[in-house]
């Protein structure tokens, strides 16, 4: 079974780590595009926030329905107004803002309001909290782009710093705090 408040956390802390990328990563590269055809970093990450923002709100609108071809005016309604050119920091900050307002908003429904069913973009029929788990999934497949990205740079990705810093405290018989 899958609880509200532990997708809600989960989709927080990849937040937190799509934040920590966009601050990471080098100024001078920030719209590092590793191919043609390829969105670059600042669009990638910028696509995180939108999309996260728009479907979040669609779904605390209480549309039953994202099927139809009224959807994109849905996610236009829904998203942010972050510019094309927005800054990296400023960029970090509407993550940031926009990941706590909805997780505030989403931990205000009842749980009534997560198990109605609606009908996704693509015609699949699921509950809100299954459809919240998806737009979870979708900003941590974009985040494993911007990793990515990072690591072709040359930085380590928050998460390896971690999951490092972990192992090393664990070697030298530390405890985490």
């Amino acid at each position: 079974m899958v609880r509200l408040q532990t997708t809600l956390d989960t989709w927080k802390t990849i937040r937190q780590d799509t934040i920590r990328a966009v601050e990471d990563m080098p100024a001078g590269d920030f719209d590092f595009r590793p191919a043609d055809g390829l969105m670059t970093f600042r669009e990638i990450a910028r696509h995180i926030l939108n999309a996260g923002h728009a479907m979040t709100g669609i779904l605390l609108d209480g549309t039953n329905d994202m099927s139809g071809p009224g959807f994109r005016d849905l996610l236009k309604k829904h998203s942010t107004e972050a510019p094309l050119d927005v800054a990296q920091l400023e960029l970090a900050a509407a993550l940031r803002q926009a990941v706590e307002e909805r997780i505030g908003q989403l931990s205000a429904q009842d749980a009534a309001f997560f198990a109605g069913e609606i009908t996704r973009f693509d015609g699949m029929r699921l509950t809100r909290l299954e459809m919240l788990q998806t737009i979870k999934e979708h900003e941590l497949t974009h985040r494993s782009q911007l990793f990515m990205y990072l690591r072709l740079k040359g930085v380590v990705p928050p998460t390896t710093r971690r999951r490092e810093a972990a192992a090393k405290a664990a070697s030298q018989g530390q405890t985490r705090t």
